[in-house]
C-alpha cells in the first residue's frame, strides 16, 4: 500500500501512534488550532472530526495553516512518493526541488513536462492542493529554516540562498509558515558551534540507513580528480547554475549524516541540497522496502544482514550517460581509470577550499574532443561522441523529471545505448525503484549466491513479486556478489577490478 492509498481512518491511526515512518509522508492540519504537524508530533492527539490530512505542506499552508513550532514538520526527510511514482505531479516535484521555478518559472516548469501553465498549476492543485508557485514556496521555506537553525549566515543571506527574489518575500514567507520572524526562529535553535560563514548542515534521514554500503559504492566508483571518499565521506566536484561547487557528505561520530557545501553562489544551495538528497536516496523508506524484500525468504537473509539499503542516483544526467557508457563491457576499476583519463584531459581545472580539482567534461568537450582521448573499439567512442553529441546540441534532454519510458525510447533511439545502459540510467537518474538488470553479471553472482534465478530470463519472472522495488533488490544483489564485497570494506576497493561485462560507473 502507498501513502496515496491510505484511508483517513489508517492515517489517524498513525499519528495516534505517532508512527515516525510516516514523517515527510503527509502532514496533519488540525481545525482547531490552525497548524499542521508532522504525524509523529508528541502533542496530544486531536479530535478526528478537526482532523485534515495532506499530501504536502505546500497544501496545508494553502489552506491557512501554520508550522507546528514543537514538532517542525518542515524539519523531516522528504516524500518517497516522489520516486516512487512517476506520474505528472512526482516528475513535478523533482524539478521543483532541483530550483526549476526559481530559475526558469512556472512557464519554464509546464514546458519541460509539455504542458501549459494554466493546466499544470489545475492538476497540480488537484492532485496535491497546491499550485506550483506554493509548491516552490514550502520548498523555499524549508531550505530557509534549515539555514537559519543550521548556519550563521547572515539573514540576507539565508533569504537568497533559499531562492527568495527579496528580504520582504522572505520574511513575510518565514512569518506566514512559521507565525515567527526569520530573527525568532533562528533564536530557538539549539546550542553549539558553527564556524562563521560556513554552510555546513544536518541532513534528516530515515533510519535504517546502510552507510557503509552507500559511502562504499561512491568510493568504489570516484573519479579521479573529481570526486574522493572513504568509508564515512563522499566529496566532489559539480556544476551548478551559478558556477562551480564543491560539496561533502560525511557520517558524523553520532551517525548523523552532514553536508558541507562550498559555493560559487549561495542561490545555488537549495538545488545542491536536493541534489544530494537524491545522490544518497535519503528520502525512501527503508522500513517498507525493507518489509517488502524480506517477505521472500531468499532475500530476508539479504536483507537482515544490510537493513535500510539505499540506491545511488545521479548527480548530474548528462554526466550519468557518459559514464554509464563508458562502464559498458569492462570492469569498475578500468571505467574509472578512463574517466579519470578523460577528465585530466578534457576537463575544467577548479580551486577549492580542500584543493586543486576537477569538473568532470561537459558534453559539449566529449564532443568535440573525445575521439582524441577515448581508446578501445571504433564504434564504442563513435556511440560515445554521439551521445555527448546529442547532449551538447539539445536533440537529447535528460532531467529527473523525465516520463520514465519516454527518457527509456529516446536513449534507445541512440546508436550504442542497449536496454542495460537505458535502464541504468533510468535508475539512476530517475530514482526509479523499479529496475531490474538482468544482464548485469555482478548482480547474477549475486542472485545466485543468494539461491534466487540467476539466469536473465527466470531472474526476470522470479523478480516480479517484488515489484515495485526491484532496484532495491539489484542493489542487495550486488552487495551479495564476491566480486563487489570489497565495496563494504574500509581499504580501498581493488577487488573489484575483476572484468565484468557490465560495470556499474
Amino acid at each position: 500500500m502507498t501513502i496515496a492509498d491510505m484511508t483517513f481512518d489508517e492515517r489517524y491511526r498513525a499519528i495516534d501512534a505517532r508512527d515516525t515512518r510516516f514523517d515527510g509522508q503527509f502532514v496533519t492540519a488540525v481545525r482547531s488550532t490552525g497548524i499542521y504537524c508532522r504525524p509523529s508530533c508528541p502533542a496530544r492527539t486531536p479530535k478526528p472530526a478537526n482532523v485534515t490530512f495532506y499530501p504536502t505542506s505546500a497544501a496545508a499552508h494553502e489552506a491557512g495553516y501554520r508550522a507546528c513550532r514543537r514538532c517542525l514538520p518542515e524539519a523531516t526527510p522528504g516524500s518517497p512518493q516522489w520516486n516512487l511514482r512517476g506520474d505528472l505531479a512526482a516528475r513535478a516535484m523533482r524539478l521543483i526541488a532541483d530550483g526549476v521555478v526559481d530559475r526558469e518559472g512556472v512557464p519554464g516548469l509546464a514546458a519541460r513536462l509539455g504542458y501549459s501553465a494554466r493546466h499544470l498549476t489545475r492538476l497540480l492543485t488537484g492532485e496535491l492542493g497546491a499550485g506550483p508557485l506554493a509548491l516552490a514556496r514550502a520548498h523555499r521555506a524549508h531550505t530557509a529554516r534549515i539555514l537559519l537553525v543550521e548556519t550563521d549566515l547572515p539573514i540576507a543571506d539565508v533569504a537568497f540562498a533559499a531562492g527568495f527574489s527579496s528580504i520582504r518575500q522572505f520574511n513575510e514567507t518565514i512569518d506566514d509558515v512559521f507565525a515567527l520572524p526569520p530573527g525568532q526562529l533562528r533564536a530557538r535553535r539549539g546550542h553549539g558551534t558553527r564556524a562563521p560563514g560556513r554552510i555546513d548542515l544536518a541532513l534528516p534521514v530515515r533510519e535504517p540507513f546502510d552507510a557503509v554500503g552507500l559511502f562504499g559504492w561512491m568510493r568504489a566508483h570516484a573519479v579521479p580528480g573529481v570526486e574522493s571518499g572513504d568509508e564515512r565521506s563522499f566529496a566532489r566536484v559539480v556544476r551548478m547554475p551559478g558556477g562551480p561547487a564543491r560539496f561533502e557528505v560525511r557520517q558524523d561520530a553520532a551517525g548523523r549524516v552532514r553536508l558541507r557545501a562550498e559555493l560559487s553562489a549561495l542561490t545555488d544551495l537549495s538545488p545542491l541540497i536536493a541534489r544530494v538528497r537524491r545522490l544518497f536516496d535519503l528520502d525512501a523508506d527503508p522500513v517498507a522496502i525493507d518489509e517488502a524484500l524480506a517477505a521472500h525468504p531468499a532475500l530476508a537473509p539479504l536483507v537482515a544482514r544490510i537493513p535500510g539499503v539505499r540506491l545511488p542516483a545521479a548527480f548530474d544526467a548528462d554526466e550519468m550517460l557518459i559514464r554509464a557508457m563508458i562502464g559498458q563491457q569492462i570492469s569498475v576499476a578500468s571505467a574509472r581509470t578512463v574517466m579519470g583519463r578523460l577528465t585530466a584531459q578534457l576537463g575544467e581545472p577548479v580551486e577549492t577550499d580542500a584543493g586543486p580539482a576537477m569538473l568532470f567534461p561537459t558534453p559539449a568537450a566529449i564532443a568535440e574532443r573525445g575521439a582524441e582521448v577515448l581508446r578501445g573499439p571504433g564504434a564504442r567512442i563513435r556511440a560515445i561522441v554521439g551521445a555527448a553529441t546529442a547532449l551538447a546540441d539539445g536533440s537529447l534532454r535528460l532531467s529527473p523529471g523525465d516520463d520514465t519510458d519516454d527518457q527509456r525510447a529516446a536513449l534507445l533511439a541512440l546508436p550504442g545505448i542497449g536496454p542495460w545502459t537505458a535502464d541504468y540510467v533510468r535508475m539512476r537518474v530517475l530514482g526509479d525503484p523499479d529496475i531490474l538488470l538482468p544482464g548485469d553479471v555482478a548482480a547474477r553472482a549475486g542472485a545466485a549466491a543468494a539461491g534466487i534465478p540467476s539466469e536473465p530470463a527466470p531472474l526476470v519472472a522470479w523478480s516480479a513479486r517484488v515489484a515495485p522495488w526491484r532496484s532495491y533488490l539489484m542493489a542487495h544483489l550486488w552487495y551479495a556478489a564476491p566480486v563487489t564485497q570489497a565495496w563494504r570494506a574500509a581499504s580501498p576497493p581493488e577487488a573489484a577490478s575483476r572484468p565484468q561485462r557490465k560495470a556499474r560507473p
